[in-house]
């Protein structure tokens, strides 16, 4: 998972256009949206199409996507466990 965490690290700072921040700045369980990062509900948006778009997992409720918004590992455990299996 940790690689994923690191993937995501720097896929957030590339969508989000967070030019001043170093992926090994990013901590895995801080809180990420209203976090340091100044993440707001555009960005959610925007994070949502990405997971969609790149990992094939859906986020279809606010409820579910306040949880897997909270921290970059809860992002990536969520991912983990929904992403489609190849056969």
């Amino acid at each position: 998972m940790d690689n994923l965490i690191e993937e995501l690290k720097d896929k957030l700072i590339d969508i989000l256009n967070l030019t001043d921040v170093n992926p090994a700045d990013m901590d895995a369980d801080a809180r990420l949206v209203g976090g340091e990062l100044g993440i707001d509900s555009i960005d959610v948006l925007e994070m949502v199409v990405m997971v969609e778009k790149d990992y094939g997992v859906v986020i279809n409720s606010q409820e579910v996507g306040e949880k897997v918004f909270s921290s970059l590992r809860s992002l990536a455990a969520y991912i983990q466990e929904n992403r489609p299996r190849d056969t």
